[in-house]
């Protein structure tokens, strides 16, 4: 194929050649996005109905569970379809448009995962400005602009990439329109247009990594001076949600775009996969609500 004019669908990853083994994962991915939305909405419910839990924290996780539960019902629905009805087709305009949501909402996440840790930060590092710095029009605002900055980023990367030329066929090696592996379509004269926008993507999210690691070492060395043991627990119970979640959601995503190209397979692109775009949605609302008493007790 010349170029992408001439294609009018993809061919997405085949789960299983097996009947059984494709119902199985039908199965399995229905699992996890009942799952997915039964937690993530209970966390807005109890979030927006639950006056006591009108603090920042807490709006900016009913925001993140909106993110989650975007991500989740952009990806799993099509891939369950596939398996139930044995096909691996996705036309032109739907594998666009899954490209484009699943790029929104997981960078609106990674915004708020990083919000959320100046949260963290203002509440233990900085407690007499936090009142003042987080007030409710603050957080409106800093969550606005984590949804709107995830616009023109996904605009960009999907606009970009569906207007490149393709020549290596159509199939793609994953169960949903992912860019690393549309990338692999790519003529060689228009590979290095879209990375030049994935590198400008790649060094805001270097940034926020660091401004993260930054504010994680600020926590911890004030969280260490606290001299009662309640208090440090309090603070670290506080955190290590949060913590666990962003570090689920950053190692498996950058070791999926950045490992070696000697130690990729077909297997272990779809586990990694699975484990930055399914398995954390599923996650993250039991992360919270467990370590949250709060929570917990809203729910």
């Amino acid at each position: 194929m010349s170029n992408s004019s001439s294609i009018s669908h993809f061919l997405l990853l085949a789960l299983a050649d097996r009947r059984q083994l494709q119902l199985l994962h039908f199965c399995l991915f229905l699992g996890i996005s009942l799952a997915a939305l039964l937690g993530n909405g209970l966390v807005i419910a109890a979030v927006a109905c639950g006056h006591h839990l009108h603090s920042p924290i807490f709006f900016f996780l009913l925001n993140l569970a909106l993110s989650d539960l975007g991500s989740i019902c952009t990806t799993v629905p099509k891939a369950m379809h596939n398996s139930l009805w044995d096909t691996t087709d996705i036309s032109y305009a739907g594998c666009a448009a899954q490209l484009f949501f699943f790029m929104f909402f997981i960078s609106a996440e990674f915004s708020l995962l990083t919000i959320m840790c100046y949260d963290r930060y203002m509440s233990i590092c900085k407690p007499l400005h936090y009142g003042t710095l987080l007030g409710s029009r603050a957080c409106a605002h800093m969550a606005a602009d984590a949804w709107a900055s995830a616009f023109p980023n996904a605009l960009m990367h999907t606009a970009n990439t569906f207007s490149l030329s393709l020549c290596h066929g159509n199939a793609l090696g994953q169960f949903f329109c992912e860019v690393s592996q549309i990338l692999k379509l790519f003529c060689s004269h228009s590979y290095f247009r879209e990375f030049g926008i994935i590198a400008v993507s790649a060094s805001l999210a270097l940034g926020c990594l660091v401004f993260i690691v930054f504010s994680y070492v600020q926590i911890f060395r004030a969280v260490l001076r606290i001299p009662s043991e309640q208090g440090r627990h309090k603070a670290f119970s506080t955190c290590l949600p949060h913590l666990a979640v962003l570090s689920l959601f950053i190692s498996s995503g950058t070791f999926a775009y950045l490992k070696p190209p000697s130690i990729s397979s077909p297997s272990l692109d779809l586990a990694l996969s699975v484990l930055y775009s399914v398995v954390p949605p599923a996650l993250n609302p039991l992360i919270y609500s467990l370590r949250n008493q709060e929570l917990k007790a809203a729910v």
